[in-house]
């Protein structure tokens, strides 16, 4: 081979080699265009799955939002639990409506949408549609609960970007009558008040279909909603009539601690709740404290025989004053003389209950009260449940002051608990809203005696026949109940007004086998001439109670026909009696 064929064999190999290697490259940017073409493709797949299906769903951060997107079935689809009352009468349930929502992404003219929407729901301003139209999101909410009307109307809007999301709406068939109660919901579906708050959890949970028609996915309460509508009509008639500020009410079966029926008033709507902060959604008996005056004098006086053993006929020297340091305890309506047990009770003296704590001592009486549940908040399934306001330090000022209910502050709830538990035998109760089966007989703590518990009821009589409550007596029914007038604490914070009152009053019946106990409390009633200028218990809440008890009686069982087999409690008493008191 000579050198000229030497050198093209060379420069023939580097020609091929370089063509392969270009191969190599051109190949190797084809499959990387490829591969980038690919995710391309794919990115846009799926932001495109993002915009038409997933982003068509509410975005609401709750477990029914997750329902929605992980497409629950129907077998196990997202309901909140209905409340009902002891009847079956539903308080709370769970309705299918339609709620808007929009694209703004997809709007085609903004400004004519929110005039036309502004003019639908007049809720809004066309400037505050136009900041939701404006925000930078796909999903946009506009009213959730849309009524045929408004969608009758939506329609003429001709806006594609408008559209409709299907949910649950908790509404709420007794209105304002059980508001307190049963509470309400927030938008997204959480409970912020009543048993809607205090149940959440449990009403929250997924329910099946089969759990809904097998009544399942229902709260059954102690209420009555007839004992309800009576016991909210009346406290709002004692208002009316002495141009109260507010008022308050319980009905509870004294022996198992049911509730049927409480009140706050002034109330609201949950179907269309105030603002937060407004005073009607205050919970006045269980949130509420306030000095409920001589209605404690059914409490120290019951210490009184537990702890001393005292007959009916001990006396207590009523005719001045007792002086303490600078504290002066009077009576309001002085009878000036030596008083028996049943006369201090009757006639309420402050004087004559004063002593008898004295009598019983300090340390006794505080550890009587907290066993009565009146030192602690109770337990309640609703969370607005208030602490007490007790003296700290208790001094012994506090002592005989705490007696007739002056200087210490508890719940409506606290209080009929806490008598409840004296006049059913001495049994201690726990109040609650939830129907319980028990299939054990309960367990109670004894609190007094039956002996204590049978004097109280003799006197809870008394002051009906012949003492401050004689206008809640209703024939044939044997009431029994405690007035209680207080003095609330000035606005200047020095010492009370004796202008502005808390008028109470503890009903029980029937007095010789309690069932039920009634609690009215007013707030700053305003005498009338009719009642002689007096705004007092005896004329404000006595009779209130006498209507509710009256009206509930037939209701709950309890016909005024049996009373001729019933015997008085009161009547043994008359002889430790040498007055008739009056109505104050």
């Amino acid at each position: 081979m000579n050198g000229l064929d030497l050198r093209f064999r060379k420069q023939r190999i580097r020609v091929g080699d370089n063509r392969d290697h270009a191969l190599r490259v051109m190949r190797g940017r084809l499959v990387l265009f490829q591969t980038i073409a690919i995710v391309g493709f794919a990115f846009m797949g799926l932001r495109a799955a993002d915009l038409m299906v997933l982003q068509a769903l509410p975005t609401v951060d709750t477990e029914k939002g997750a329902s929605l997107r992980t497409g629950a079935t129907q077998d196990t689809e997202y309901r909140r639990g209905d409340i009902v009352d002891r009847n079956g009468v539903i308080l709370a349930t769970s309705l299918k409506t339609d709620s808007l929502y929009v694209d703004p992404a997809r709007l085609i003219d903004k400004q004519a949408a929110a005039d036309k929407l502004a003019k639908i729901f007049p809720e809004y301003t066309p400037e505050d549609l136009l900041k939701k139209f404006n925000m930078p999101r796909r999903f946009v909410w506009i009213k959730r609960g849309v009524t045929p009307l408004e969608q009758e109307a939506i329609l003429d809007v001709g806006e594609p970007a408008l559209a409709y999301s299907q949910e649950d709406h908790r509404f709420y068939p007794q209105g304002n009558l059980t508001s307190h109660l049963v509470g309400m919901i927030n938008r997204d579906g959480k409970g912020v008040s009543g048993l809607e708050r205090g149940l959440d959890a449990q009403l929250a949970q997924q329910f099946t279909a089969q759990d809904v028609e097998d009544e399942k996915a229902e709260i059954k309460t102690t209420l009555d909603v007839r004992v309800q509508h009576v016991l909210h009509r009346e406290i709002n008639k004692a208002m009316k009539s002495f141009q109260a500020k507010a008022g308050a009410g319980i009905v509870m079966d004294v022996e198992t601690g049911d509730i049927l029926a409480a009140v706050s008033l002034p109330d609201y709507d949950p179907n269309n709740p105030p603002n937060p902060n407004a005073p009607e959604m205050f919970n006045r008996f269980s949130q509420g404290v306030y000095e409920l005056g001589s209605t404690f004098k059914l409490f120290s006086t019951a210490a009184l025989f537990e702890f001393k053993k005292v007959k009916m006929s001990h006396r207590f020297d009523a005719r001045k004053p007792i002086e303490s340091g600078r504290f002066k305890i009077h009576d309001y309506h002085a009878e000036k003389r030596i008083l028996t047990v049943p006369e201090v009770f009757m006639v309420s003296s402050n004087i004559g209950s004063a002593k008898m704590a004295e009598m019983v001592g300090t340390d006794n009486i505080r550890s009587f009260y907290r066993d009565l549940g009146l030192m602690d908040a109770p337990p309640f399934e609703i969370k607005e449940v208030a602490s007490p306001l007790v003296p700290n330090p208790w001094r012994e000022i506090n002592t005989l002051t705490t007696a007739y209910g002056h200087g210490i502050a508890v719940s409506p709830l606290q209080l009929i608990r806490a008598a409840a538990s004296i006049v059913n035998g001495g049994n201690l109760v726990a109040p609650h809203l939830i129907a319980q089966s028990f299939e054990d007989e309960p367990t109670y703590i004894r609190v007094v005696s039956e002996k204590t518990a049978q004097n109280m009821r003799a006197l809870l009589r008394l002051v009906v026949t012949h003492g401050t409550g004689g206008s809640a007596d209703v024939e044939g029914l044997l009431i029994g109940g405690k007035t209680g007038t207080a003095e609330k604490p000035s606005k200047t914070g020095r010492g009370y007004d004796r202008k502005r009152l808390i008028s109470s009053f503890l009903g029980v019946f029937p007095i010789d086998a309690p069932r039920y106990a009634v609690f009215v409390m007013v707030d700053e009633p305003k005498g009338q001439a009719r009642t002689f200028g007096y705004a007092t218990a005896g004329w404000v809440a006595a009779p209130a109670v006498g209507a509710i008890i009256e009206a509930m009686a037939p209701m709950v069982g309890i016909s005024s026909k049996d009373a001729s087999e019933r015997k008085d409690p009161a009547e043994g008493l008359n002889r430790y009696i040498s007055l008739k008191g009056g109505k104050h």
